[in-house]
């Protein structure tokens, strides 16, 4: 039994939709000999994509793909007999392996290519269709046949139109903002790579407007006050535990590269722990935390005044404000230069790690006016929120989507 109306629809329409078989919609299809066209990989998430695109270079003789079959564009593709994932939407013609099953619609006119690539592509779907699956876990297959029976709910093309735009500007949003983190994220390399000096170079090739002088080379250590390290240190050697909230440990595990993840390894102590843990050396704002192992080089900045503890495999650093400001030293660890030395310093086999003993020997280069350290650093942070505000966006209409899936199509009931 399954429910006639979704939950969520767009005004004016309200008639039922129709339950039928999805052999009354779809057919296959098997148009071969066209080898003059690109071949065609079928990826559920990406659709159907040119094989050089994922990295496949094969060179085709025209016996070899005789037998292709021709997909275009509207048309699914899905692996029917070993079922690995679900279906692909093409929207580029091309040929793809006789392995597949290509998907045309029996009545064209009823139906829009776009409604029906949500409905086929979703992961309700795909787990519905596992249902009917059979055969062993690693190489489940299904039959067209079987695939014809399973039942679907349709509504009129109208609706299916109106979905389908919907959906499909979803889609275009989500791929947008990924696009727009991936190449922010590419310029923030880049830039890491140009606006500090090369290995044995006094000047980056990029500079801010004004600033001519040389930059300096320092031991990492003379720019820094103290490190703070509380290495070996825990709850029961202090004759106390973790809690369940309270004042959040700061590890390894934690302490991203950039960024704090809040979700991660998350132990807690309370006011009395906090207190006998981080007396006199209590974090502050902005302050620079680094993994010294496992991974080793992770750098970020404590989020807040909140208070946080100081937990294994972390350290944190007080910067000697004359010569260095947190938020530069933040982005100059990170740079190719300072990390590769870094890598270069550390021991250890498959976990590296470095010591305040390494950190002694580490060398870098730095600008001697704190007025370049902060035009670089805010420059930096400018990007850094630029990824955010794409990857958070992105996760937001990802959820949007998730939710839309689930109201905007009948349940079954």
């Amino acid at each position: 039994m399954t429910n006639k109306v979704p939950n969520i629809r767009f005004k004016g329409f309200t008639d039922d939709w129709e339950q039928r078989k999805a052999g009354e919609i779809f057919k296959s299809v098997s148009d071969k000999g066209y080898t003059d066209l690109p071949v065609l990989s079928a990826s559920q998430e990406l659709g159907m994509i040119l094989r050089d695109e994922i990295g496949i270079d094969i060179k085709y003789d025209e016996s070899s793909i005789k037998n292709y079959k021709r997909v275009k564009p509207g048309q699914f593709v899905i692996h029917l007999r070993s079922f690995q994932g679900g279906f692909a939407w093409s929207d580029i013609e091309g040929i793809t392996s006789p392995a597949y099953t290509i998907l045309d619609y029996q009545e064209p006119e009823e139906h829009c290519s776009k409604f029906w690539k949500i409905v086929l592509t979703s992961p309700m779907f795909i787990t519905r269709l596992e249902t009917v699956t059979y055969g062993i876990r690693d190489g489940r297959s299904i039959s067209f046949t079987d695939f014809s029976t399973l039942n679907l709910n349709v509504p009129s093309i109208t609706e299916q139109q109106k979905i389908g735009k919907y959906f499909s500007k979803l889609d275009n949003l989500i791929t947008l903002h990924q696009r727009k983190c991936e190449q922010t994220k590419e310029l923030k390399k880049f830039m890491l790579q140009k606006m500090f000096p090369k290995k044995g170079e006094k000047n980056p090739e990029i500079r801010f407007q004004g600033f001519t002088d040389d930059w300096e080379q320092r031991k990492l250590m003379s720019t820094i006050r103290n490190i703070i390290d509380f290495r070996g240190r825990t709850p029961k050697k202090l004759g106390l535990d973790w809690s369940d909230n309270g004042y959040l440990a700061l590890s390894a595990l934690n302490v991203k590269n950039g960024y704090i993840d809040f979700s991660q390894d998350a132990h807690y102590g309370n006011q009395e722990l906090y207190d006998r843990w981080m007396s006199g050396k209590e974090l502050y704002k902005n302050q620079v935390l680094f993994t010294t192992e496992a991974p080793m080089g992770n750098v970020a900045q404590v989020p807040d005044d909140k208070g946080y503890i100081l937990s294994q495999r972390t350290i944190a650093f007080e910067v000697n404000e004359e010569y260095i400001i947190d938020d530069f030293l933040a982005i100059v660890l990170r740079s190719p230069v300072v990390f590769s030395d870094l890598t270069a310093l550390s021991s250890g086999g498959t976990a590296k790690g470095v010591s305040q003993r390494t950190l002694n020997s580490l060398d870098f280069t730095i600008p001697k006016d704190i007025i370049e350290q902060t035009k670089i650093a805010n420059y930096f942070k400018s990007l850094n929120r630029l990824i955010t505000l794409h990857q958070r966006k992105c996760e937001q209409l990802k959820e949007l989507k998730k939710f839309m899936l689930q109201n905007m199509f009948p349940k079954k009931g």
